[in-house]
């Protein structure tokens, strides 16, 4: 009987699961960024040691609630691998799934195919996401032009001394 720790997320009201792997860091809301070009989903950037993460509202994402809605200061930002935050209502527990309590949940049935697996947890059914499923090919493609703009536009405030001759 196999283990899988996982991460259990508040997203607008829906319990959400992300396996414990995918995530670097849980962050308390940072102060982020917001170019005017960015919108929908894209909360802003994160200024993780001179290098802007893009963070992605999964509520805004998922259409669970207007982009900019929930205003709580204490909402989490869960730093994944690869590069790229998400932005949760909370982080609200780690668990240890069991491998048969999992039940896979076929592609099309989600956006992108970004929920793999649903389990029980009490009387609620929680959705398993797979983080390199959650952005399309597209939604990557203008989040990375963003972050190229917002890495720029940093880089215009380094100090004279610190550039590389």
């Amino acid at each position: 009987m196999a283990r899988l720790p996982t991460l259990l997320l508040d997203i607008a009201g829906t319990t959400c699961a992300l396996p414990q792997a995918e995530i670097r860091e849980i962050l308390p809301l940072p102060r982020l960024h917001t170019p005017p070009a960015a919108g929908g989903p894209l909360a802003g950037f994160l200024n993780l040691a001179g290098e802007p993460v893009p963070v992605i509202d999964l509520a805004a994402l998922f259409a669970l609630r207007d982009a900019g809605g929930g205003r709580d200061p204490y909402r989490h930002v869960l730093l994944a691998r690869g590069g790229i935050a998400f932005l949760v209502d909370r982080a609200l527990d780690l668990v240890q799934l069991e491998d048969e309590s999992l039940r896979p949940v076929e592609s099309a049935r989600s956006l992108n195919g970004c929920v793999v697996g649903e389990f029980a947890m009490g009387d609620k059914l929680v959705h398993l996401l797979a983080l390199d499923r959650i952005l399309t090919l597209e939604e990557r493609t203008r989040l990375d032009a963003l972050t190229r703009q917002a890495t720029t536009r940093l880089a215009r405030f380094e100090p004279e001394g610190a550039r590389a001759v």
